[in-house]
C-alpha cells in the first residue's frame, strides 16, 4: 500500500503529489517493486532536496542486438530519467565473462573478450533509441570488478552465505538434480550485486529472472555499510507467438535496428488479446487512453486500429513519422495483394534454377527443405502467381518471388 499524499514517510520528507506520481510512473506495468515504502522514502527525499536517484539497469552484452523485450525495463529507465532521475546503464563487461546461471539448469559458457568487446560496440547505441543519450551515464563493470583481484574477491565472497546462495530457484533444483553447478557461478550475483556498492544505486531494474541478483546487491549494500537499494522487476514480454518470451532463438522477435516496413508488419501479427499487454510494457501513452482505447474495442471498434495505433507509435520510435507513414501504406499495398515500394535485389547464377535452390539462395528461407514445405502450403508467388510445383525450374531472367506474407525480393537470374 502506497503512503498517503502529505505524510511524512521518514519524519522529515512529505510525499506531495509530485511523489505519488513519480510512485504511480514507478509501478506501471511492473511486476514487482521492492520495498515499496523504502521507494517512497527515496522519492519524497529526491523532491524536497533537489537531488536525484540513482537508478542503475545492467545488461550483459551476450548478443550484438537488442529486440522489444529489452525495452520493457528500457522503457520504465525512461520514465524515471524524464523524472529528473539519473540512469546508470551498466555494460557488464566483466559478469559476461563468468556467465549469468538465471533461469538456466545448465553452465553458461561464458563469453570471450573479443565477443563481449564487439557486442558491447551495438549495445548503448542500440539502448540510446529509448534512452536519452545526454541524460545517460554509461559504466562498464570491469572498471571496478578488475582491480578487486583475488584478495578482493575472496573478501567479497565472505560477505555472502552459501546457504542463501542455494534459495535460488535454478541452484536449488540443480542441486536436487544432481546437475552439475561450477563455483564460479556463485561469482555471478555477487559481482552483479558489488556493483550496486559501486554505483551507490538507489534503486536497480531488471526482468523478473534477475530478482536473486537483484537483492544480492541490497544485501551487499547493506554490507558495505550503504542505504540498500530498492528493486524494480518487469515482466518478460511475449514475443510475436504469445507464448514464449521474445527471443532471436525463438525467431518471436522484433529487432530494434529492423525495417520500418518489418517493424510495423510485425507488430500487426501479434494477437488481439497480446496488443493489450504490448501496449501496457511498450507504449508511451497514458493507462487511462489505452483503457479507454480498449473499451472501444469491445464495444465494437475494429481492434486492427488499435493495433495499427501500436504499430505506428513503435516504427516513429525506432524510426521516425515518415517512416511510420510510408510503413503503413506498405502494409496496406500488401493487403491488396500488392509488391512493397522497397524490396531487396537479389543476383543470382545457374540458370534455370530450381525453386527450392532460388529461394534459399535469395535468403527468404533457411533451407531447401523449408522451401518445399512453403510451396507445399501455398506459400510462394512468383510475380504473384502461387507456386505449386516443387520441381519448377525457373529461367533466366527477372523476377518478383514472395515467401508468406513479408518476405519479397526482385530476383535476378543468369545464365
Amino acid at each position: 500500500m502506497s503512503t498517503p499524499p502529505n505524510a511524512a514517510p521518514d519524519g522529515t520528507h512529505p510525499v506531495t503529489e509530485r511523489v505519488q506520481e513519480a510512485l504511480e510512473i514507478s509501478l506501471r506495468g511492473c511486476d514487482e517493486l521492492l520495498p515499496q515504502g523504502d521507494w517512497v522514502r527515496k522519492l519524497a527525499r529526491a523532491e524536497a532536496t533537489g537531488t536525484p536517484l540513482r537508478i542503475k539497469l545492467g545488461l550483459d552484452p551476450t548478443a550484438p542486438d537488442l529486440h522489444l523485450g529489452h525495452t520493457v525495463v528500457l522503457n520504465k529507465m525512461r520514465q524515471l530519467q524524464d523524472l529528473g532521475h539519473q540512469v546508470i546503464f551498466l555494460v557488464g563487461d566483466f559478469t559476461s565473462m563468468i556467465g549469468d546461471p538465471s533461469g538456466r539448469n545448465t553452465t553458461r559458457p561464458p563469453l570471450t573478450r573479443e565477443q563481449i568487446e564487439a557486442n558491447a560496440q551495438t549495445y548503448y547505441a542500440q539502448a540510446s533509441l529509448v534512452l536519452d543519450p545526454d541524460k545517460t551515464e554509461i559504466r562498464y563493470n570491469s572498471e571496478w570488478s578488475d582491480p578487486l583481484g583475488a584478495r578482493g574477491m575472496i573478501q567479497l565472497a565472505a560477505r555472502y552465505t552459501v546457504a542463501r546462495m542455494m534459495e535460488r530457484d535454478d541452484f536449488k533444483k540443480r542441486f536436487e538434480s544432481n546437475t552439475p553447478i561450477s563455483v564460479h557461478e556463485f561469482l555471478y550475483p555477487l559481482m552483479q550485486g558489488y556493483d550496486s556498492v559501486a554505483l551507490k544505486s538507489d534503486l536497480e531494474l531488471g526482468g523478473t529472472d534477475q530478482k536473486f541478483n537483484l537483492l544480492v546487491g541490497r544485501a551487499l549494500q547493506q554490507e558495505y555499510g550503504q542505504e540498500p537499494q530498492c528493486i524494480l522487476t518487469m515482466p518478460l514480454l511475449e514475443g510475436l507467438d504469445g507464448v514464449d518470451k521474445m527471443s532471436k532463438s525463438k525467431n518471436n522477435y522484433i529487432g530494434l535496428t529492423e525495417s520500418a516496413n518489418l517493424m510495423f508488419a510485425k507488430t500487426l501479427s501479434v494477437s488481439d488479446d497480446l496488443m493489450w499487454r504490448w501496449f501496457t510494457l511498450l507504449s508511451f501513452r497514458p493507462l487511462a487512453e489505452i483503457e479507454a482505447l480498449r473499451t472501444e474495442v469491445s464495444g465494437g471498434r475494429n481492434p486492427k486500429e488499435a493495433k495499427v495505433m501500436l504499430a505506428r507509435e513503435l516504427v516513429t520510435r525506432f524510426h521516425s513519422v515518415a517512416a511510420a507513414d510510408a510503413a503503413e501504406q506498405d502494409f496496406a499495398n500488401r493487403a491488396r495483394g500488392g509488391v512493397p515500394d522497397q524490396i531487396d535485389e537479389v543476383r543470382l547464377g545457374g540458370a534455370p534454377l530450381a525453386i527450392g535452390a532460388l529461394l534459399k539462395q535469395a535468403g527468404l528461407v533457411p533451407s531447401t527443405s523449408e522451401a518445399l514445405r512453403m510451396i507445399e502450403q501455398g506459400g510462394v508467388r512468383l510475380d504473384g502467381a502461387v507456386v505449386s510445383d516443387k520441381a519448377l525450374k525457373v529461367p533466366a531472367g527477372t523476377v518478383v518471388v514472395q515467401v508468406g506474407k513479408r518476405k519479397f525480393a526482385r530476383v535476378t537470374i543468369d545464365v
